[in-house]
């Protein structure tokens, strides 16, 4: 799936990966900024709880987004594909001016939502100006190219990772959560190796990427980002080696961002956070 074409004279809406186990009360950073893109006090936000298996996931984000300030907050009950054709839950959704996706398995938003209304009501929205989060499951989902599961570690190996269709509101990275935390530089790698156009971005927990219109990422939460840059790769043996053998790539980028720096998705250029002056 591509972006949806943005209207003229309109500017594409954010794009907020977040890493999963984003802190929800003492600092809610990264939720509280995604309510004041969204409007605020005048924020109409969709939850879209598809990949959980838990019953109160769509309730508890409804309260924590109205805590943070939300004006109205509703989770649409896209649990199966016949409800992506519910007139009524779409038309709710249509006028969302915030879309975010809770985590669970990203393999159920692809197989309940793609290639539905609701997938291209979402990708329209974000092409009108709408900002489109997605935590854990629904931060792998954002993007043309999603990594549905793989093996942890270090090493990229053939055949340990599985791709499937996102979302598509990017085609320009490729996107992996609970990064650190669950050892996926491998696994991330090893998509890239499959896909060396894209860019590869790491989300450690209570960490986002706020991907604006403009295409630069910056980097929001108390973790680090990842950034993975194939386009000067000299050499890749993916094509050589058998099943979980480990792939040999040359000419690697790699960038570690903390909160405030950006990459730019264009350019392939990354900006270190402002300095801050030593207390005097």
């Amino acid at each position: 799936m591509s972006p949806a074409k943005t209207p003229m004279g309109a500017a594409r809406g954010a794009i907020i990966p977040v890493g999963g186990a984003e802190e929800k009360m003492s600092d809610a950073r990264i939720l509280r900024r995604f309510v004041g893109l969204c409007g605020g006090q005048e924020a109409k936000i969709a939850v879209i709880a598809t990949a959980s298996q838990l019953a109160d996931t769509g309730d508890r984000y409804e309260a924590l987004f109205t805590e943070l300030g939300a004006g109205r907050v509703r989770s649409l009950p896209f649990e199966t594909r016949a409800d992506c054709d519910n007139p009524e839950l779409l038309d709710k959704l249509v006028r969302a001016t915030g879309v975010f996706m809770t985590g669970g398995n990203q393999l159920r938003l692809a197989t309940t939502l793609g290639g539905t209304d609701v997938a291209r009501t979402i990708r329209t929205l974000n092409a009108a100006g709408v900002p489109v989060a997605g935590t854990s499951a629904g931060a792998a989902f954002l993007s043309e190219h999603m990594i549905a599961h793989g093996e942890d570690g270090a090493v990229p190996r053939a055949n340990i990772v599985t791709l499937a269709p996102g979302l598509g509101l990017t085609n320009r990275v490729v996107i992996d959560q609970h990064f650190r935390q669950r050892d996926r530089l491998g696994r991330l790698l090893t998509a890239l190796a499959y896909n060396p156009f894209a860019i590869g971005v790491g989300l450690d927990e209570d960490t986002a990427a706020f991907i604006g219109p403009d295409e630069t990422l910056e980097v929001v939460g108390s973790g680090g980002v990842t950034i993975v840059d194939c386009s000067n790769v000299e050499y890749s043996s993916m094509d050589q080696v058998g099943d979980h053998e480990a792939v040999c790539l040359i000419g690697l980028r790699m960038h570690i961002l903390t909160a405030g720096a950006t990459f730019n998705l264009h350019t392939r250029i990354a900006t270190a956070p402002h300095a801050v002056a030593a207390p005097s």
